[in-house]
């Protein structure tokens, strides 16, 4: 297509560039006394082609302009297809993408062209990709316009965009050998407020060209597939006639397996790939099994309460069959030949945040532990495939001495690492391999920070897409021929929550650098390569970790409620009759809330901590000693009846009752009695007590475990024991018993003082123990019984002044409530608390 005219004083305005002999904005000398009539033919194609040219409906600026376009260079243009995607001798390459006028006024005569780069010579250090990659404006060393292709523009308005397609030969290109060259289109043309003829604006990216042949060794490429999802699964479970449904705190997994899913095109797009290391998060394999059956979700707002899971706070949902589906395509990818299985803790705790926060908290190094073991055992169980468990992947692959040191304390001999953290020195002019030795029979797998970075974000858009493949290709072309006959290995680690079009730009770059300068290899051959001696090993101190990533960490105090979680589990677990009906999904449950997929959804994780909390809370509360307010005791001994009330579906035992006095010399009580509680049901304890004094005794119930580690059990509960009719007979029984006292001791010393202060005859009789005499000194001696608390006496039912109705008694047990057909005496709970 021809061009349109151009303001023929350009050439006059430009200096050419010293080291081209080329006017410095990159037009050709050649073509700088285009006249008239050069436009006229131009116009007359573009109305022929107007059809192809349509501007879109509304005028709007495209969603890929570039952002910025400037007074200057008022032009966004951008490159959103570039096929092939590698450039062959005798080829051809097809550029497509849009362009914008971002500026305030209207084009006149311009159009888009394809530039010749500048040099013939093959971009040869990463560090001039770089260099073209940070460029903003159109430059000299962009190269020169070509003659053809060149595609003319209509006037178009500010805000107004349209698509270009320009096809170009390889060798108008000019590409002598093998190697990464710029490719750049450009705008040309002027402005309703600039008449004067200039480039507008630029797009660049990058083409490798290859002549064919065996060139270099291919570098081996490891790449991750991580398939992670934040946790769904509730501590809570729910019953289902004799079923016990799993609960999910939302019903987001469903959309994700389903087919045009995150999780679902993951598996879909890395099954069509060899040598893959998959990076799995086995409490998402557990989700997606527990989906396979009948299960029940949270109704919004109740995730953060604890509740039980009931008809009212659940929604039942059948069995999905994309569950199923997508774990048997998942196990179908993974037993592909050259693919290797990391499985991660399960749950994918984060590992930075412990390190940093909570090291010094005794339950955590044990929850890792137990994490790691049934990570491993549960995605072999799931898959039936061999997996590695001791591989550690800190969160964004960040790392510092701490995070290394508490992930070697754990039994992580292999840590993935983030370029970022562990840069090489400046001295090095290539790449080194990917292995590093850090000390401590540790190893890090360093992955490459430039491209790496290429994948971090979600590359739905197709100018981001084009940016990312091509630079991509540009990168490891460049690794590889770096060092030709040195071979090398890579590791390439996308996001965590990797996006299905970033793992579907990925796996197009593998599939077109594959079996030409990369070649795929598990993470176990990489790691066992011989490391660089040039490569920094150094691990960076705590201080260089980065401040974003720090300050999206879980706090202490959620590490620190964690691990009393922890405590209070343990503590239930030895009252239960039935443990594993709490253990596995709680334990489950205490490490889903560490997990690394919080951070970014830290409101969803704090709800999620207060959820597994609350139901904790909740279960434990079920074995409880109902409050009570006043006991009346009348007389000066009697009976206080506390009942202790088990709501949950199981037998409790391992438990006593401690009824302490906080005025013991008042009101004395009896000690604690072992418990055994049956399902659903209260047991009534009574405890003798003898009264001294009249009015209000504080009393404290608290239950507690028993055996040699005995703890607290649940909250202590308060009442008062309100002390009437303690006769004064029983003060004068006192006062007796002291005046008798008094005349003993006096007794004792006249008798010693008798003897002349010599010892009985009989060596091995008390002295005064003689019988005792009448007349005034010898009064009847003998010295009251002391008072003693008996043990309490037990029913295995509430009498009928139970003792959450205030009041207590001295005479036997009434009769029970309600009678079990065994013939126990129980009283029924109100409501059942499972499990």
């Amino acid at each position: 297509m021809s061009e349109p005219a151009r303001h023929s004083g350009l050439g006059a305005h430009r200096p050419p560039d010293r080291r081209t002999g080329r006017p410095a904005d990159g037009r050709s000398p050649g073509r700088l006394a285009r006249r008239f009539a050069a436009a006229c033919a131009a116009a007359l194609t573009l109305f022929t082609a107007a059809p192809a040219m349509a501007l879109p409906a509304g005028g709007n600026i495209s969603p890929a302009a570039d952002a910025t376009a400037t007074a200057e260079y008022p032009v966004a243009l951008t490159i959103e297809s570039v096929t092939p995607q590698l450039a062959v001798p005798n080829g051809t390459v097809s550029i497509t993408g849009h362009v914008t006028n971002a500026g305030k006024s209207a084009l006149k005569g311009a159009h888009a062209a394809v530039r010749k780069p500048a040099s013939t010579k093959p971009l040869q250090r990463r560090s001039e990709l770089q260099g073209v990659a940070t460029r903003t404006t159109p430059r000299g060393d962009d190269g020169t316009e070509l003659d053809s292709p060149q595609y003319a523009l209509p006037e178009l308005k500010p805000g107004q965009s349209l698509p270009y397609t320009l096809s170009v030969a390889v060798s108008d290109l000019g590409l002598s050998e093998s190697g990464v060259y710029e490719l750049a289109v450009d705008a040309w043309g002027s402005t309703d407020d600039n008449p004067r003829d200039r480039a507008l604006g630029i797009a660049r990216t990058f083409l490798p060209f290859s002549t064919g042949g065996t060139e270099a060794q291919p570098t081996k490429v490891t790449t991750l597939w991580p398939l992670v999802h934040a946790p769904v699964l509730a501590a809570q479970t729910a019953a289902d006639n004799d079923q016990t449904l799993p609960v999910l705190r939302d019903d987001s997994l469903a959309t994700d397996l389903a087919p045009g899913g995150r999780l679902y095109e993951l598996v879909d797009t890395g099954s069509k790939l060899t040598g893959l290391t998959w990076v799995i998060d086995p409490d998402l394999l557990d989700a997606a099994f527990a989906m396979t059956g009948k299960y029940r979700v949270q109704k919004p707002g109740s995730e953060a309460e604890g509740k039980s899971a009931k008809d009212d706070n659940t929604v039942q949902h059948d069995a999905s069959p994309a569950a199923e589906a997508w774990l048997n395509k998942l196990r179908a990818a993974v037993a592909k030949s050259g693919s290797q299985v990391i499985a991660l803790p399960y749950a994918d705790p984060d590992l930075a945040s412990i390190a940093h926060n909570g090291a010094d908290l005794s339950g955590m190094g044990t929850a890792l532990d137990k994490a790691a073991t049934a990570g491993r055992l549960t995605v072999e169980g799931r898959l039936s495939v061999d997996t590695r468990s001791d591989v550690a992947w800190p969160y964004q692959g960040y790392l510092d001495q701490q995070i290394a040191g508490f992930a070697r304390q754990t039994g992580s001999s292999l840590v993935l690492v983030n370029g970022a953290s562990m840069p090489d020195p400046d001295s090095v002019n290539y790449t080194p391999t990917a292995v590093r030795p850090i000390g401590n029979g540790q190893s890090a797998v360093v992955a490459d920070d430039t491209v790496s970075s290429l994948l971090q974000k979600d590359l739905s858009d197709p100018k981001d897409q084009t940016d990312a493949t091509q630079r991509f290709l540009a990168e490891t072309f460049t690794i590889t021929h770096e060092q030709p006959q040195n071979q090398r290995g890579l590791l390439v680690m996308p996001p965590r929550e990797m996006t299905a079009a970033t793992a579907k730009v990925l796996a197009g770059a593998l599939q077109t650098a594959t079996d030409k300068w990369l070649t795929p290899a598990k993470l176990d051959a990489l790691a066992q390569s011989a490391p660089d001696p040039k490569a920094n090993t150094t691990v960076p101190s705590p201080a260089d970790y980065p401040t974003q990533a720090r300050a999206s960490e879980l706090p202490a105090s959620a590490l620190s409620g964690t691990d009393k979680l922890q405590w209070d589990l343990d503590t239930l677990m030895r009252v239960l009759t039935l443990p594993q009906r709490v253990r596995g999904p709680f334990s489950a449950a205490m490490v889903r809330s560490l997990s690394t997929e919080w951070r970014p959804q830290a409101l969803a994780g704090e709800d999620y901590r207060k959820g597994v909390g609350g139901y904790l809370t909740e279960l434990t509360r079920a074995v409880q000693v109902p409050p009570k307010k006043v006991v009346t005791l009348s007389g000066n001994t009697g009976q206080i009846q506390v009942s202790v009330r088990n709501d949950l579906t199981q037998t409790v035992t391992n438990l006593k009752l401690r009824l302490t006095s906080n005025q013991p010399n008042r009101l004395g009580v009896g000690k604690p009695e072992d418990l055994v509680l049956p399902p659903s049901q209260s047991v009534t304890l009574r405890f003798n007590a003898e009264a001294r004094n009249n009015g209000p005794v504080q009393m404290t119930a608290q239950l507690w475990t028993t055996g040699p580690d005995a703890r607290p059990y649940g909250e202590p509960k308060t009442f008062t024991v309100e002390v009437t009719s303690v006769t004064n007979g029983v003060l004068y029984v006192f006062a007796g018993a002291a005046v008798l006292l008094v005349l003993a001791a006096l007794r004792f010393f006249r008798q010693r003082k008798r003897r002349g202060g010599h010892p009985h005859e009989d060596g091995d009789q008390p002295v005064g123990d003689g019988p005792a005499t009448d007349g005034p000194d010898g009064a009847a001696g003998t010295e009251p019984e002391e008072p003693g608390a008996t043990a309490p006496e037990r029913t295995q039912g509430p009498a009928e002044n139970d003792p959450a109705d205030g009041s207590a008694g001295d005479g036997p047990a009434q009769t029970p409530r309600a009678s079990s057909p065994d013939g126990r005496d129980r009283t029924a709970s109100d409501e059942k608390v499972g499990p």
